[in-house]
């Protein structure tokens, strides 16, 4: 197959994004898939990239992609793809995009118009995914514990945000804009003034935030593939323990500090946690009609071992220290066989959703 894989994007990820793609490229089966990569800017432009930059990232390991703006790509609903007045040969899509613009079903949308098929969820689970707020509303409907949590709006008072949040919550909180990943514009606050510090970042990145009660918990998370339509297909790969060295698992802990998490994998929870976990997990993804993969995050609660739902992550990174190829490659899923799957997975789909038209 032709594999256009997408990396950049115009989200607060873009660099995140670029790394995926980077380690994805060396990852596919080059035996069976072409690839051809396409850059994306901050600006939103797609750019189709030589083959000497898939031979530089396939040399060094370490690697991110480098976007040249050389041919510009331009995307015809029901025609695919075109790039130097050339249609481009594409089969299937794999969108390793992070964050808004690429995982949020925008992208998803756009493909969908284009008649190709992608790897990964569909474009209501996207978009919903990346809604912290209409995720954990969802996730409450189906029975699933949630981090309690309000949710404000930057044109709301800042005596009305804080109130609202000390009231129901207490100190110390966690903020976090509502659409946006890779704890980007998260931050701890221990009192008011924290607070509206931590607000006035969120509202950088959206115009709403999610507030949540701070637990005293450990990080625990799940990678899961499969068609939520067809329960038998999901899959659940054991559990993974961050345990990080900042305050919190924030973006420079995740991504800039190389000694700014530990990964611990399998996690150390007894098998009662794990049952709870890993079941939790296939429900959450089930709730929210995922396909392909998903991260599922959950909060362990020190004291109780209270388990509940952090975040779902529709397209998790896939950097060398990324918790989703390390768990599914504990599991014997060997990252080419992981691209493989998803690659499958999405022709998959399009085939069938094309047959019910």
């Amino acid at each position: 197959m032709n594999v256009l894989l997408l990396g950049g994007g115009k989200s607060g990820e873009h660099k995140v994004s670029l790394v995926s793609a980077a380690a994805i490229a060396r990852n596919i089966d080059r035996t069976k898939h072409r690839v051809l990569l396409a850059g994306i800017t901050k600006t939103g432009r797609w750019f189709l990239q030589d083959d000497a930059e898939y031979m530089r990232l396939l040399g060094d390991p370490q690697a991110a992609l480098v976007i040249a703006e050389t041919a510009v790509i331009a995307v015809v609903p029901g025609g695919g793809f075109y790039a130097g007045g050339k249609r481009l040969p594409v089969d299937i899509v794999f969108p390793a995009l992070h964050g808004t613009f690429g995982e949020d079903g925008t992208v998803q949308g756009l493909l969908e118009m284009a008649s190709v098929p992608y790897a990964g969820c569909g474009v209501l689970s996207s978009a919903v995914a990346m809604d912290k707020e209409q995720t954990k509303i969802i996730w409450q409907q189906a029975g699933l514990p949630v981090v309690p949590w309000v949710r404000v709006y930057a044109g709301d008072s800042a005596s009305s945000r804080a109130a609202q949040a000390e009231c129901a919550l207490g100190y110390p909180l966690f903020v976090k804009p509502c659409c946006s990943g890779s704890s980007v514009g998260a931050a701890k606050a221990k009192d008011r003034v924290a607070l509206e510090a931590a607000l006035g970042e969120a509202f950088k990145w959206d115009d709403k935030a999610l507030i949540e009660k701070a637990l005293d918990a450990r990080e625990i998370e799940t990678a899961v593939t499969g068609d939520s339509a067809q329960a038998e297909s999901v899959v659940i790969y054991g559990a993974g323990e961050i345990i990080p060295r900042h305050e919190f698992y924030d973006y420079d802990a995740k991504y800039v500090d190389p000694d700014g998490a530990a990964l611990v994998i399998p996690a150390p929870i007894s098998a009662a946690e794990y049952a709870a976990i890993t079941g939790a997990a296939a429900k959450a993804y089930r709730a929210l009609g995922c396909a392909g993969l998903a991260r599922v995050d959950f909060f362990l609660e020190r004291g109780t071992d209270s388990v509940f739902l952090n975040e779902i992550n529709t397209m998790p990174g896939f950097t060398p220290i990324s918790m989703f190829p390390k768990l599914c490659a504990e599991a014997g899923l060997a990252f080419p066989a992981l691209i493989e799957l998803l690659l499958e997975d999405g022709v998959k789909r399009f085939r069938a959703r094309a047959a019910r038209v």
